[in-house]
């Protein structure tokens, strides 16, 4: 029994995010049948994160164990590449001890919102993007930002979900930047929660256009209440940005935390 790991990317525009649904396709039903495919054998395909509808991912990975594939580590990708969709791409295979799991075994996670600040469209952002109306200083961003930085109780930026044991968590840095016309935000923690990045980025969205002042942040997170942030921004411009895990192996070849 083998249990290899896939470094992949993928669009999720056209997808009901990571993990398979009754009501339409899923990142990791794809993976399951390209897979099944490609090694004729049926196999579960575990992954970092339940990315939600719509989210895309620049470094993604998941892992699978398997008593059929010969295929070399390093031609893998090639092959299942093959199976996949246009939109879902897998650029690196690794073989890894029996217990690792591509989920349990990610120490942080880092995400990127994109934001595009203008009164006009422009059609090469908008599957990748927020387009917002009104001018953002992101400056004032950045600074209200660092008010989430730490470990706190994080309830007033997440919607209602999946049950959890605790809402508190650690952010190990929040930054505001721009990249050409577009506004990044960058949020890195060991663990989120149910579209936390997302109302986070609202909040910030508020902090940028005055709505709030960047102390105001902080505020809002002693609350421990949804409705003093910011709104849950669309799906469209979020992206899993970078990942990091301890002792993999093969896994620490590829660029995944840089």
């Amino acid at each position: 029994m083998k249990n290899i790991a896939l470094v992949l990317s993928y669009d999720g525009t056209n997808y009901n995010g990571w993990q398979i649904q009754k009501n339409g396709p899923s990142i990791q039903e794809s993976m399951e049948t390209a897979l099944f495919r490609l090694l004729g054998e049926k196999v579960h395909v575990s992954g970092v994160g339940r990315t939600d509808s719509g989210v895309h991912a620049r470094r993604y990975v998941a892992s699978f164990k398997t008593e059929r594939c010969t295929i070399p580590t390093d031609r893998l990708p090639f092959a299942l590449n093959s199976f996949l969709p246009l939109d879902i791409a897998v650029s690196g295979a690794a073989e890894v001890p029996e217990d690792f799991d591509a989920r349990f075994d990610c120490t942080r996670k880092e995400y990127a919102y994109y934001i595009f600040p203008s009164t006009l469209r422009d059609p090469f952002h908008a599957r990748y993007a927020y387009r917002y109306n009104y001018p953002l200083d992101a400056e004032r961003m950045h600074e209200g930002a660092q008010r989430f930085v730490g470990t706190h109780d994080f309830a007033s930026v997440r919607s209602q979900g999946t049950p959890v044991k605790s809402t508190v968590r650690t952010i190990f840095w929040c930054d505001v930047d721009k990249v050409d016309d577009l506004i990044r935000i960058r949020v890195c923690g060991d663990g989120f929660l149910y579209n936390m990045v997302r109302a986070i980025s609202g909040t910030l969205v508020y902090v940028g256009g005055g709505k709030l002042r960047p102390d105001d942040v902080a505020d809002v997170l002693a609350s421990c209440d949804r409705e003093q942030a910011g709104p849950t921004l669309p799906a469209c411009g979020l992206f899993m940005n970078r990942l990091w895990y301890d002792h993999t192996g093969e896994l620490d070849r590829f660029r995944l935390g840089d």
